[in-house]
């Protein structure tokens, strides 16, 4: 399977394995740790799935996500919609309460006609983005100017979904939003090409203009897979660009992985503390960078 693109053909509805049990992490976290990725799926009676998913999601519900988060040390969390559900929002929007509202937000998935009143009752519910999904399914991109523009007011962000080369050719046009860009996964940039790529020096430019930030959710950019060592020389190149603009996340239940052995979460935790080499930079990276993102109390 290549890594940088899901393991889907048209017709297929693979299933996401059940998540494994997560092991404690060697490293010790520190309070107010924050998981900027995550997803919920189900109760499939309760939130049906889109007719035009390209994945079918076992269930995964909000027990099993604070146990995993209980387990690794984590506080704070971000649940972000999934393309199964299309731009219905509600199971991510009823999961921020159970979850805690003073600990939780979340990033939803809209079209252009959401009215203002919507916005304003998912701004109330603790959202603080909305997510273009290039990858499995979402919002058009010739909704990106519209949608930041609506969005702006609220002080939200775009989070975005893409290939390498294609952030690489959309960077201009990034910029250019009146809104802060918030890039997932690594920006599945390629190991292979190391730190000369011309996509991840163009990552870094991003970065660099201080309108974006990145997500260190890295193994899906990973080909090696455990202990992602293969992409820790890329991610500690994206932390010493931009210290104050890296989050983190686990992407439980960790969906559409193929052929690919489960993560587990521990370790993933663990790979981060080895890239931000530093407790404090650990700390910004899992505390401060996502409170000022999320909003988060400091």
């Amino acid at each position: 399977m290549d890594p940088h693109t899901p393991d889907t053909a048209p017709g297929e509805r693979p299933f996401s394995p059940t998540p494994g049990p997560s092991s404690a992490p060697r490293t010790v976290v520190p309070r107010g740790a924050t998981d900027c990725h995550f997803h919920v799926f189900g109760p499939h009676a309760r939130y049906p799935l889109s007719p035009a998913r390209a994945y079918d999601p076992e269930e995964a519900s909000i027990a099993a996500y604070q146990a995993m988060a209980r387990t690794i040390g984590i506080e704070r969390m971000v649940i972000v919609q999934a393309s199964p559900y299309g731009m219905d929002n509600r199971c991510v929007l009823d999961a921020i309460g159970p979850l805690g509202s003073d600990v939780t937000r979340g990033v939803a998935v809209v079209d252009g006609d959401v009215t203002d009143a919507e916005l304003a009752r998912m701004h109330e519910a603790g959202i603080r983005g909305i997510r273009f999904n290039t990858l499995s399914g979402g919002t058009r991109l010739e909704h990106l100017d519209l949608l930041a523009r609506r969005i702006a007011p609220l002080g939200w962000h775009i989070q975005i979904w893409a290939t390498a080369k294609m952030l690489r050719e959309l960077s201009d046009r990034l910029v250019r939003l009146p809104v802060e860009i918030v890039i997932d996964h690594l920006g599945l940039v390629s190991p292979a090409g190391g730190t000369t790529d011309p996509d991840y020096r163009a990552l870094l430019a991003l970065l660099g203009s201080g309108r974006a930030w990145i997500k260190l959710c890295g193994y899906r950019a990973s080909v090696a897979g455990p202990p992602y060592e293969d992409v820790a020389e890329l991610a500690r190149g994206i932390i010493a660009a931009a210290p104050d603009r890296c989050v983190w996340g686990t992407d439980w239940p960790h969906p559409m992985l193929g052929g690919n052995a489960m993560p587990d979460d521990g370790q993933l935790v663990d790979a981060l503390a080895r890239w931000a080499e530093t407790p404090e930079a650990l700390e910004r990276i899992l505390v401060h960078n996502p409170a000022r993102l999320y909003g988060f109390p400091a």
